[in-house]
């Protein structure tokens, strides 16, 4: 598979091409972008029954390494991700629960320090016709409640309300959002929050398997601001 994505901000324009082949087990990730970095994921899989083992690094950040091991079961996976340098980092998180209610965790430790740099928690609820959420995160300084609701039977249509409470700061954002299929091809997107940011995109299919998708975002209380653009393009074969 082949990918390209680029994004102009203000006089500025960066992009990136990505690259995906498959060899039995595993799977080689590269990407190259305009800054001239070139980041490689290898994943392989079944290594160990129900496991997938993923190593990551960029050149030129020697020091950006990273091995992660998945364990999957039916209703609970672990990972656990170690950076691959002098004074490596720690990642863990969990999941439990069935289709319709889930549980998961995740903490990071530094070594070198000593302390941890986050931990998170939430806690999920699905219906088949809507499905709501609550994280606590920030290390508990931050949770956040999201709900939608599907429009239609097929979830190709749905409406998104989402609170966010900061306590460091007594902040409070709400997010209001939806999408639409116009057709079997082409989806738009929405988001509007009370502090004024406007979202939206639009993702169509232009061949099997390959997205087009058209982004952008707007500061509705300060248009004077240049407006964000993206552009992405996937192609699978």
């Amino acid at each position: 598979a082949l990918t390209s994505t680029a994004v102009k901000k203000g006089g500025f324009s960066t992009g990136d091409v990505a690259a995906q082949y498959k060899y039995k087990n595993a799977i080689f990730d590269v990407k190259v972008d305009t800054e001239s970095n070139i980041s490689t994921i290898i994943t392989f899989t079944e290594i160990l029954p129900s496991t997938k083992t993923i190593a990551s690094f960029k050149v030129p950040d020697y020091n950006s390494g990273k091995l992660e091991v998945q364990y999957f079961h039916d209703h609970a996976t672990l990972t656990t991700a170690v950076a691959l340098n002098q004074s490596p980092a720690i990642d863990v998180s969990a999941t439990i629960g069935t289709p319709s209610i889930a549980f998961g965790a995740e903490a990071g430790y530094d070594t070198t320090t000593g302390n941890f740099t986050k931990y998170t928690a939430g806690l999920s609820v699905a219906k088949p016709e809507s499905s709501a959420s609550i994280i606590l995160g920030d290390k508990g300084d931050s949770i956040k409640a999201s709900y939608v609701h599907h429009l239609d039977e097929f979830k190709k249509s749905a409406a998104v309300g989402e609170i966010t409470r900061k306590f460091s700061t007594n902040e409070n954002t709400f997010t209001v959002g939806g999408s639409y299929a116009i057709d079997s091809l082409t989806v738009v997107k929405a988001k509007l929050n009370n502090h004024g940011k406007l979202g939206a995109l639009l993702q169509h299919e232009v061949i099997p398997k390959s997205v087009l998708t058209v982004s952008g975002e707007v500061d509705t209380k300060a248009l004077d601001k240049n407006p964000k653009f993206g552009l992405a393009i996937a192609l699978r074969p």
